[in-house]
């Protein structure tokens, strides 16, 4: 199961799929933020924290750089480029028996990288929950 999570993860975030996160996260999935200090909990809110990722993140310069996986679980460093900033980031997530992402955790270096998409992320999610 760990290959075909991982593969329609895969698939979803390079077509930026939002509508593919439904049959992807489970119901009571945690979302946690690099720069949010409490989990978010559910598939609504993690949805459309990952929707923001796939505007924001998501550039032509984003690529996966390795991967870590075991029977549940993975993890995958990224690098990006956005304005002239070089972002490093790893996505850690972790899946169910029946495939369906159950914690989704986001770190990100360095600082001024930090700053940058929290501040980007930050716009994004107004413009989304104001429906723009």
């Amino acid at each position: 199961m760990a290959l075909d999570t991982l593969a329609r993860w895969h698939e979803v975030a390079k077509k930026q799929d939002v509508a593919g996160l439904d049959g992807l996260l489970a119901d009571n999935v945690v979302f946690h933020s690099p720069v949010v200090h409490t989990p978010q909990v559910g598939k609504a809110i993690t949805k459309l924290y990952l929707a923001g990722a796939f505007h924001v993140l998501f550039n032509d310069s984003f690529r996966y750089v390795r991967e870590v996986v075991s029977k549940n679980d993975a993890v995958l460093e990224f690098s990006v480029e956005i304005d002239g900033i070089a972002v490093n980031g790893v996505d850690m997530i972790r899946w169910n028996d029946e495939g369906r992402i159950e914690d989704f955790k986001v770190l990100l270096r360095p600082l001024k990288a930090i700053n940058l998409v929290h501040e980007k992320m930050g716009a994004m999610l107004e413009r989304m929950k104001r429906g723009g």
